[in-house]
């Protein structure tokens, strides 16, 4: 893992997983490689995931439109897109394989509100233990007495 961690997306996170899952599930049922890593990068602007093995490659076939029946390079190639990811599957015969994922950062990070909307929600949050966060049908917030 490169970066500092950064909370994710829950959304995110658990469509990262699946794709991270499926990839190294595939390496290491199919690939015969010797070696298969996985990286995670907490990049300033994105994050990256990437899946790399030793093995065997895929057949260019198989790469541009999956395997019949299977789930494998078809599902991971929509959950990507699916949350805006870029999704890059690069595949030699005997070379091996290599699935990069990356998300935009604004996608992919939960940030911290701003000073202001982080003073605006305290208030928020104030005013509505103050008021015991009642409300009336159809009026909105209920006022401080």
């Amino acid at each position: 893992m490169d970066g500092q961690s950064q909370p994710l997306n829950p959304l995110i996170r658990d469509q990262v997983y699946r794709i991270g899952r499926e990839g190294l599930s595939n390496a290491l049922r199919h690939s015969g490689a010797a070696m298969v890593e996985v990286e995670i990068n907490y990049g300033e602007s994105d994050l990256r995931l990437a899946v790399r093995d030793t093995g065997c490659g895929i057949d260019e076939k198989v790469l541009q439109s999956g395997r019949e029946g299977h789930w494998g390079l078809t599902g991971i190639r929509e959950c990507a897109e699916k949350i805006g990811a870029q999704l890059k599957v690069r595949s030699r015969a005997g070379a091996g394989t290599e699935l990069d994922l990356t998300i935009p950062g604004h996608i992919a990070f939960t940030r911290p509100p701003s000073g202001h909307t982080w003073r605006w929600l305290r208030w928020r949050l104030w005013r509505r233990s103050k008021t015991g966060a009642r409300m009336e049908k159809g009026v909105g917030d209920v006022q401080p007495r």
